[in-house]
């Protein structure tokens, strides 16, 4: 028998080049996909039921990316936690503790001793906090490491203790208002980099992207490797750009309030004309920190022993540790860098709010392991990436975003956030059974 020629239909469709072709993760693409779903549902059903839809304003979209910050940032480090087949329950308390802690330093001890409004008094009370935060992921790691106690019972543990360590370390009271240069940390109007920085990072960002993608096809044909279809090269390079552009024009169409705008002219003098002063905010302190720390974890991840170290361990920790990995010391590092994340989160999520309280922190746990698991991170173990991670911390926070603007209960925003998680782990139950 000889064999038939091909037909149209035994090609690739045009979805299946177009990945194939860009190399582009197709759980990134559903996750975008799930993204503009969101977005658009949500402000459709604004303009329709209460006849303006606020989802898809620049304000809401920049208080969005600055609300994702802290659970963003944790987020991170949390992927390297479950991919080694470990969890964390305690980022939330963490974030509550370390934020406390920096209330009662700035407050009412460093000014006792730098005096108040001390310039450095930020970073001391930053570095304090993350260091903070670090020992006390250390101590977790430790006890699963090297105790042999299960992450979900320590970590469970620590999420009560450190919770009611920070009620008793102010009996209950509210430390507010916080260092002037600290609070920008968090974000508003002040704590941003205006529309000439923007545009700054904007442009740095696309020549990085543009020289990646030059170098890393440089380096596959020195090394005989594949390489994509320069169309692929030049769409990937095409909508990551985009993409930076895209946002540098979104933060910079949101203007300072007026009474902000007010204040500041006539802090500096200046006379507002009767059209009135337009001031971007442009990208939120936060939101770079966040990007910061995404970049330099993925790094980690990607391109040091470190992070080859913690995807073996992931996949087999009894291979790992036969073929000379120290597994117990991994693991203690994880937690300590899970505690410094969290930390970092603590810095952020209490300048923005301008004050340390209880509730710092409440439920986050929830959406950090929410926000790993839906960006891809297998509970298995093994699979996970960072800017899956980040971008499953931005679906988390658009959904609780657009159920506050339609005016959902409370109640109703965890079901709907119990359900995600649940739906997002059996998506990657399916996904690694097709895998196979």
């Amino acid at each position: 028998m000889t064999d038939l020629p091909e037909t149209k239909s035994a090609s690739p469709n045009l979805f299946r080049k177009f990945v194939n072709g860009t190399e582009i993760d197709t759980r990134l693409l559903g996750m975008f996909g799930a993204l503009a779903l969101i977005w658009l549902g949500f402000h459709f059903y604004g303009v329709i039921f209460k006849g303006f839809g606020a989802m898809l304003t620049p304000r809401n979209l920049w208080n969005l990316s600055v609300q994702t910050s802290s659970i963003g940032i944790m987020a991170t480090g949390m992927v390297l936690v479950i991919v080694t087949r470990n969890i964390d329950l305690s980022v939330g308390a963490l974030v509550g503790v370390t934020g406390m802690t920096m209330g009662i330093l700035q407050v009412d001890i460093f000014p006792q001793f730098l005096g108040l409004g001390h310039p450095l008094m930020w970073v001391i009370t930053a570095i304090c906090g993350i260091l903070l935060g670090t020992t006390i992921g250390m101590f977790h790691g430790w006890l699963i490491a090297y105790r042999g106690i299960p992450a979900f019972i320590v970590t469970l543990g620590g999420l009560l203790v450190w919770r009611g360590t920070a009620f008793l370390a102010n009996n209950g009271k509210t430390i507010s208002p916080l260092d002037d240069t600290f609070k920008l940390l968090g974000g508003g109007p002040y704590g941003t980099i205006g529309a000439t920085g923007s545009w700054i990072v904007g442009v740095i960002a696309c020549i990085v992207i543009i020289y990646l993608l030059v170098n890393g096809r440089r380096k596959r044909i020195t090394h005989g490797f594949p390489t994509r279809p320069m169309w692929g090269e030049l769409t990937v390079a095409g909508l990551s750009c985009a993409m930076v552009v895209g946002s540098v024009l979104l933060v910079n169409s949101y203007p300072w309030p007026k009474g902000i705008v007010k204040q500041y002219a006539a802090a500096n003098n200046i006379e507002i004309p009767p059209e009135g002063i337009f001031i971007s905010h442009g990208f939120a302190i936060p939101v770079l920190i966040l990007v910061t720390v995404g970049i330099l974890m993925t790094i980690l991840v990607n391109r040091t022993r470190f992070g080859r170290n913690v995807f073996a361990i992931g996949g087999n920790p009894e291979a790992a540790e036969l073929a000379g990995i120290n597994v117990k010391w991994m693991t203690l590092k994880i937690f300590a860098l899970m505690g410094a994340l969290a930390g970092l989160a603590g810095v952020v999520a209490s300048a923005r709010l301008n004050s340390a309280t209880n509730a710092l922190g409440l439920l986050d746990e929830l959406y950090v392991i929410a926000a790993a698991v839906i960006g891809g991170t297998s509970l298995a173990g093994g699979v996970g990436t960072i800017y899956g991670a980040i971008l499953g911390a931005l679906v988390m926070q658009s959904l609780q975003s657009g159920m506050v603007l339609i005016g959902f209960d409370t109640s109703i925003q965890q079901i709907v956030v119990g359900s995600v998680l649940v739906f997002a782990v059996y998506l990657d139950n399916l996904y690694r059974k097709n895998a196979k």
